[in-house]
């Protein structure tokens, strides 16, 4: 049995993640699940999958749910507080760490289970955009497998030379696809008045409303961007983004004899989590088959920029010092949530973002502790720059 920490294990990929591991009980066992304060939620996947421990960051939540479990006579324990995740993320009895935790809230206790040596199914990829060198050593370090969840990087991992050492010899470039999101047709002038009920109404993908609005503004394929640099040890300049509206081919891999292999499937996340559950293996994800009859056709297009600002951001970032890419995932992550709290127009995004990496992208940062202290800098400046935008 291979026990498994989730940690966000109440978001849209822990849920899928706890879909796939019902399909094989006698291959998985759940060690701990965690959240941020979600109790409610926490406390029925506790009832139902009855793991060793449940964890909240939030004290008064998991009071609430200690009691709530009391009643049940469940034998889960619940844990509290930051120390906790990390915790179950490094225990020794856990053998793989589903890291889902949204945001740079993610980073501390992935990390953990890097340098713990665990199996690291990577779902949080500001990990890698926040610290990808520091995180890349923590891993070398630890010993252990880094499996990305993200469906675009999962595909290049599919479709890359089974021998690591064959990734930079063998490869001409990575393309990541994209959606293009809810505007992929929409007349950029428009795009200012969008609400968020909007952008999050993904045209083929159930995401959370953070992911959501990122794709939206394509600012989740900027960060993937950045996180395939870390993950395969492409430049920039290896690195290429279609847009495709099928959401059918998820990635591909172009090598330096003229192929091209590229991994394709329903929109559906259970598909790269249980390829990473199992792999080098694959095992069953639940997931509908692929009907290409039925789809008839399949679309790439090269993105707008005017649509799409905010996707020459990672190239500039990555061209910055190492700090860089600290400083954009914060800004995106304070100008989306006042989008979402109805605070900032759409196009306001990215004009946060652009200045803020304007004003901090030249900060070198390399340890964790340069880098949170940069992350922390880089939201008061974005939340100074929203307050002076907002409506």
């Amino acid at each position: 049995m291979k026990r498994i920490t989730i940690l966000g294990s109440t978001g849209s990929i822990g849920r899928s993640t706890l879909e796939v591991l019902g399909l094989h009980p006698e291959e998985f066992e759940v060690f701990a699940l965690a959240a941020r304060s979600s109790h409610q939620a926490l406390l029925e996947q506790c009832v139902r999958h009855a793991p060793r421990y449940a964890v909240l960051e939030d004290e008064q939540a998991a009071e609430h749910l200690r009691r709530e479990l009391g009643r049940t006579g469940s034998r889960t324990e619940v844990l509290a507080g930051a120390g906790a995740m990390l915790r179950v993320a490094s225990d020794p009895e856990v053998h793989m760490v589903m890291a889902a935790i949204v945001g740079a809230a993610g980073l501390d206790s992935a990390l953990a289970a890097a340098r713990a040596g665990k199996r690291v199914l990577l779902a949080n990829k500001e990990s890698l955009v926040v610290a990808g060198e520091l995180f890349m050593r923590a891993m070398h370090e630890g010993g252990g497998e880094l499996l990305p969840i993200d469906s675009e990087h999962s595909a290049i991992l599919q479709s890359m030379p089974a021998e690591r050492e064959r990734w930079d010899l063998d490869v001409r470039e990575i393309t990541l696809t994209a959606s293009g999101g809810p505007f992929r047709c929409a007349e950029p002038a428009a795009l200012e008045t969008m609400t968020p009920a909007q952008a999050c109404a993904h045209p083929n993908w159930s995401m959370g409303r953070k992911i959501s609005v990122d794709s939206a503004t394509m600012m989740n394929k900027a960060l993937e961007v950045i996180e395939a640099h870390y993950l395969f040890g492409m430049p920039a300049s290896r690195i290429q983004v279609l847009i495709h509206p099928q959401s059918i081919v998820h990635s591909m891999v172009t090598y330096h004899d003229g192929s091209v292999l590229a991994q394709l499937g329903v929109p559906d996340m259970r598909t790269p989590i249980a390829y990473g559950l199992s792999w080098p293996r694959r095992m069953a994800s639940g997931s509908s088959w692929l009907d290409l009859a039925r789809i008839g056709r399949l679309d790439f297009e090269e993105p707008d920029a005017a649509r799409f600002p905010g996707l020459g951001l990672a190239f500039a970032a990555l061209e910055m010092a190492g700090g860089a890419c600290a400083v954009l995932n914060a800004a995106n992550e304070v100008a989306v949530q006042a989008f979402l709290d109805g605070s900032l127009r759409f196009t306001d995004i990215h004009r946060v973002n652009a200045a803020t990496l304007e004003a901090l992208g030249g900060s070198a940062a390399r340890e964790l502790d340069e880098l949170l202290d940069l992350d922390a800098r880089a939201r008061a400046d974005a939340a100074t720059r929203v307050h002076a935008l907002a409506r």
